[in-house]
């Protein structure tokens, strides 16, 4: 995107301010606070051994001091991460990147020793301390962690995966998000945040040619991309087998506190609803007039849609009206945002692509970082990543460990604030066609939610399933397993073409956080009931609703869901949300 379309659009000086953090490069504070993490460390360090005599003051003490050493590391990660993701080509960042998560790695030896001792200490030991008044506020956070109790290794095989932290899982990350950060796409060179917005235009011709560059784009690093997909599946695979985990996605079920059968009930009941995206793509070849649906045409806009590019202060006014009408705090909070310089909106050379929102550490504020091009799409995102924002706002009043909300929560604010923003928007069109065409779009952004994460979950599934059993696995063979997982979701409805199969290969979640992306279908199907409850209870709800945000991770997701008496083993409360959205097609078939 060029210059002049940013400038059209405002977005041009719409840059975060990360003076809140540091001031720079040169900032000393940026070695002052390396320096007192040296010294946390080593203060910390005269603990090992003893946390089975400590006191529960003595133990409150240590607790604060590990969690401002980790305020103090994730500032200076936040930082570096910042600067990095908005030009992936700047060496100072990639550098002091790479340098705090080193830093983090050898103290993080020094001070693992708490995790470890605390998993060891006997039952009614450590129930004797949670109990204890003065552990009051870190009460979940140590009950949490002994979760892992029976997947510890040794103390010297622990130090020893802690210091290769920084050349594993980050390292591969970080040359993944170079490679795709500085790729450029077709004979103009586009970015793939330009590429992908062409998928949702409206012109035929312009759909197929993205969908082009990006293929041919991602076949030029298919072999590095493949390598980094087998390297950190087979690093994952040796990590779980030596810890003992059943099955590839049983640590994240345990990060998110869920029982595997949650999990499997709400994957079983998405796939068991694939029928709703099979009717919905019939329905939209009709729409479209075309005789056969492709790849690149999922995203086609319906006739009817105002195809005029949002203006920044337009998308602004939208998002902050919608937020309002549902709670003012959450409108003034969000406002903060655009106030404040939190955000980060053109797209530029060597900007990441996508979107999110960085909830930094409390005694800061969150940042939020998009690719504003001026689509109604963007506007959602803007949406989705500003509540993210609020939750993560509101939840740092919980302090730094507690405000780390379980994966599956930490959609509900997003998608939620979708949901708000496009109810608004709705509310607005008198139009038919218009109408249909806008709500055909929130069903797609739905089926992407909720239907496209469940069938990457089944993909993931498949690669980790046979990077055990088989070895490395080549790019046509991954390639085969995201075909054989999206086919069963369009069935008949979409012709997907063999280029479309490389297309597992920019996907930055398989690779940071392994097993996510089935937050996101939990996420949506929540929201979905939360909605429907506040349609019912209004005033009620919102209190409800912002006390849950606030809590951020200082429960599990069930005490956290108790007041609004949602029971997430029960195949019904699933099938609810995807009645619901059954109900949106039902709508569009009729009109």
């Amino acid at each position: 995107m060029s210059e002049t379309t940013n400038t059209q659009l405002g977005t041009d000086k719409v840059l975060w301010n990360l003076d809140d953090l540091y001031g720079g490069w040169n900032d000393p504070a940026l070695e002052q606070d390396m320096d007192r993490c040296r010294q946390l460390a080593e203060q910390i360090s005269a603990f090992q051994g003893r946390v089975h005599a400590l006191s529960p003051k003595e133990c409150l003490f240590l607790v604060e001091q590990l969690e401002q050493l980790d305020i103090l590391l994730t500032k200076l990660a936040t930082f570096a991460f910042l600067c990095f993701t908005t030009n992936t080509a700047d060496v100072e960042a990639s550098a002091f990147l790479q340098k705090t998560e080193e830093l983090a790695a050898a103290l993080g030896s020094k001070t693992i020793f708490f995790r470890l001792e605390w998993n060891e200490l006997p039952d009614k030991q450590a129930q004797r301390l949670l109990a204890d008044p003065a552990l009051a506020r870190y009460r979940h956070y140590l009950a949490a962690m002994r979760r892992f109790a029976p997947y510890q290794l040794s103390r010297p095989e622990e130090q020893l995966l802690q210091e290769l932290g920084p050349v594993g899982r980050s390292a591969w990350n970080l040359l993944f998000e170079k490679v795709m950060g500085q790729m450029r796409f077709g004979d103009k060179g586009r970015t793939e945040e330009e590429v992908l917005t062409d998928l949702y235009a409206a012109d035929r011709d312009v759909r197929r040619r993205a969908a082009s560059e990006m293929t041919d784009g991602l076949r030029r690093q298919l072999h590095v991309l493949a390598h980094v997909f087998n390297t950190l599946a087979a690093e994952k695979m040796i990590i779980d087998r030596l810890r003992g985990y059943e099955s590839w996605i049983a640590s994240m079920n345990l990060e998110n506190e869920l029982a595997d059968t949650t999990v499997a009930t709400l994957i079983s009941a998405v796939t068991e609803r694939y029928s709703i995206v099979h009717r919905y793509y019939l329905l939209k070849k009709k729409l479209l007039g075309v005789d056969e649906l492709f790849d690149y045409d999922r995203y086609a806009p319906i006739p009817g849609r105002d195809e005029n590019r949002i203006s920044w202060s337009q998308c602004r006014r939208i998002v902050l009206d919608s937020f309002a009408a549902f709670s003012p705090k959450m409108a003034e909070i969000a406002e903060l945002f655009f106030a404040k310089n939190w955000i980060h909106a053109p797209v530029v050379k060597n900007k990441r692509g996508g979107a999110f929102a960085h909830p930094c550490v409390p005694e800061v504020h969150p940042y939020v970082m998009v690719n504003y091009t001026g689509s109604l799409r963007d506007v959602s995102t803007v949406a989705h990543e500003l509540g993210h924002g609020v939750h993560q706002y509101l939840a740092a009043e919980q302090g730094f460990y507690n405000a780390d909300t379980p994966l599956v929560l930490a959609e509900t604010a997003s998608v939620f604030a979708e949901l708000l923003v496009f109810k608004a928007q709705a509310r607005l069109l008198d139009d038919p066609a218009a109408r249909r065409s806008f709500i055909c779009g929130k069903l797609e952004s739905i089926f992407a939610t909720v239907f496209r994460q469940v069938a990457m979950n089944r993909f993931e599934d498949a690669m980790h399933t046979a990077r055990r059993s088989k070895g490395e696995l080549s790019s046509e063979q991954l390639s085969a397993f995201w075909l054989d997982c999206q086919r069963p979701m369009f069935g008949d409805s979409v012709t997907l073409r063999p280029d479309y199969g490389i297309w597992w290969s920019y996907i930055p979640h398989f690779l940071g956080t392994p097993g996510y992306v089935y937050s996101y279908a939990f996420g949506e199907l929540l929201v979905l009931a939360l909605y429907s409850r506040y349609q019912q209870e209004k005033d009620g709800f919102v209190d409800n609703y912002l006390s849950l945000l606030a809590a951020g991770g200082s429960k599990s997701p069930a005490q956290l869901l108790a007041p609004f008496d949602i029971t997430l083993d029960d195949p019904l409360f699933w099938h609810g949300g995807l009645d619901i959205i059954e109900r949106m097609l039902d709508d569009v078939e009729a009109d």
